[in-house]
């Protein structure tokens, strides 16, 4: 049975269209930038990020950000909750969790729209470094390209150093450095099992874990955090009921936050050191955008 010529032309015209993108994505995935440099600790590179009204500010990757933590100086309690709240597989996979991208697929298809991302701690590194924050099927290849040749050149440690230097945690505030002075006005090094959970809670969106219009939600996260490393043991019980007593202390914050949020002072951003003198371009060219 012959179709109407019609309907061939339609099909014709969506097939071509097909492996037209196809054939698209295939040749920018050729010119994905490098990843290789992400792998030397001693290098910093500048990228650009934005804030919630959209403007881009210059921020510095590396240990010429004033803010910068390397992984040993990170509390063993903010990279448990880290991994417990994003990445439960973080140590075991390759860069890519397959069965955390059916679980999501799955929830797409049943909300018919992008809810769940799957996206582990590897890919959203790929992301916020090189990628937009556009949801698409071209981006999502991208990610997992990039996220496999980042998991396979570079540690875990490293991964998770890169990832918790960058990651946007509020207004103008990127990296669990900048955070912990940010929130609870001290280092990241004396953060608290509840604070490190608090943190790790806000990892979706800060915009939507926003400690200060909605922290009742933001501490619901924070408990379900705690939930899952009692439960993997990784940490006791008794620590485990000590952060559940425990407040965090975030107030006397809010008109800053507020303030943040109309016009950054220069003060919350971060300015490239020497004006970025010695700095070197991110690998590939800096992204447009950050996010989830």
């Amino acid at each position: 049975m012959r179709l109407p010529r019609f309907a061939r032309n339609i099909l014709l015209v969506l097939a071509g269209t097909v492996v037209l993108w196809a054939a698209g994505t295939g040749v920018s995935l050729v010119f994905l930038p490098p990843v290789n440099p992400l792998a030397d600790p001693r290098a910093s590179f500048g990228m650009t990020v934005r804030d919630w009204h959209g403007k881009e500010h210059p921020f510095v990757v590396g240990p010429k950000n004033p803010y910068w933590m390397s992984i040993s100086a990170v509390p063993s309690s903010l990279k448990k909750a880290v991994i417990a709240a994003e990445d439960a597989n973080f140590y075991t996979h390759e860069g890519v969790d397959y069965e955390a991208i059916r679980e999501a697929i799955k929830t797409d298809i049943q909300k018919g729209r992008f809810v769940r991302g799957g996206s582990t701690i590897t890919q959203q590194l790929a992301k916020n470094l090189f990628l937009s924050r556009e949801k698409s099927v071209s981006r999502k290849i991208k990610e997992y390209v990039l996220a496999r040749r980042i998991d396979d050149r570079l540690s875990k440690s490293r991964i998770l150093e890169l990832y918790l230097n960058v990651v946007e945690l509020g207004p103008m505030v990127y990296g669990v450095g900048h955070a912990s002075r940010y929130y609870f006005r001290k280092p990241a090094t004396d953060l608290t099992v509840r604070e490190s959970a608090f943190l790790a809670s806000m990892l979706p969106g800060p915009k939507v874990y926003d400690p200060y219009r909605n922290l009742g939600r933001v501490v619901r996260r924070s408990d379900r955090i705690l939930r899952r490393m009692v439960a993997a043991h990784m940490i006791t019980e008794e620590e485990y009921r000590a952060a559940l007593a425990e407040e965090p202390n975030v107030e006397g914050l809010s008109s800053k936050v507020e303030k943040t949020m109309a016009s950054p002072p220069p003060g919350e951003m971060l300015q490239p050191p020497d004006s970025g003198a010695g700095i070197e371009p991110p690998p590939g060219g800096p992204p447009s955008d950050q996010g989830r």
